[in-house]
């Protein structure tokens, strides 16, 4: 009989392909955070998986995730999920975001038959999780959970972020919460990160992972933890906070909420200097903590 397999992180959430625009010139690109995070965490060193939902067609954009060594549970769907960024290069901080495709809600009866230390739930659009979906998971232990999926729901074409109703019912499942400064400030009414925090935190959340254009912020044991995001450019703008939670989680399995946000913010910082997901190397982090 075969064991369970086990992960240090296993994902959950669609795989995207995205659509990004940059002073009017567009490219296909995959996306979504099973993709930027997976990688991530691989190139850490600890063992990963997704849990992901698109059409037949594209599994084939899902071999780039398997040759990193990222174990991959794809379930077929209508279609694949996907978001049109488009950006100025003079400010590759604002985006406007268009709907492309939507691979439905993820089911339960797909959850693999294994194990892990954080089961990260990192949806990219409303719908793709129900409250069920994360009381399952809970029941396996600890959940992380990205809000951007929960607030960020589609009229039409267009993206818009709404507050989530069932949000102290969903949170009182997570152990780990990840948001950044718009949706800190849309779920509390806080403009001040760490009163943010504070406020989130007493929905459940042990630890709440803020980010903003200028670094991270976490509210970890009654304390607040920063570090700073310092590219040399934004080319890679797109999946920072994707980057930042997971390299933050990976870390954060055998160091101090401190050391993690650092290590985050150091991974996250060479990610936004070059598009796609980070492949580089911990000497490579340990230089950028160092200055």
């Amino acid at each position: 009989m075969s064991s369970q397999p086990t992960y240090d992180i296993l994902m959950f959430g669609h795989f995207a392909k995205d659509r990004n625009v940059v002073d009017g010139h567009g490219e296909i690109a995959s996306g979504g955070a099973v993709y930027y995070g997976s990688v991530v965490v691989r190139r850490i060193g600890l063992r990963v998986g997704i849990v992901t939902r698109l059409r037949a067609d594209d599994f084939a954009r899902l071999d780039e995730l398997k040759q990193e060594g990222i174990d991959v549970f794809a379930t077929s769907a209508p279609e694949t999920s996907g978001i049109e960024n488009t950006y100025k290069s003079s400010d590759m901080e604002r985006r406007v975001c268009k709907l492309l495709g939507f691979a439905g809600a993820m089911q339960r009866a797909d959850i693999p038959n294994a194990t892990a230390r954080i089961y990260a739930v990192v949806p990219i659009i409303a719908g793709e999780f129900d409250l069920a979906y994360l009381n399952a998971l809970a029941a396996r232990g600890p959940v992380a959970l990205d809000v951007q999926g929960f607030v960020r729901m589609s009229e039409g074409r267009d993206l818009v972020s709404r507050p989530w109703k069932e949000m102290a019912d969903g949170l009182k499942h997570v152990t780990y919460l990840k948001v950044d400064r718009a949706e800190a400030e849309l779920l509390t009414g806080e403009t001040d990160l760490a009163r943010a925090a504070r406020k989130l935190a007493a929905y459940g959340p042990r630890e709440i992972v803020l980010t903003q254009s200028s670094g991270v912020t976490v509210f970890a044991d009654g304390k607040i933890f920063t570090a700073p995001f310092t590219p040399r450019s934004l080319a890679g703008r797109t999946g920072r906070g994707d980057t930042c939670f997971m390299s933050y989680l990976s870390w954060r399995l055998s160091a101090t909420p401190d050391d993690a946000c650092r290590f985050a913010a150091a991974v996250t910082t060479l990610k936004q200097e070059k598009p796609g997901p980070w492949r580089g190397a911990l000497a490579d982090v340990e230089v950028v903590i160092a200055t």
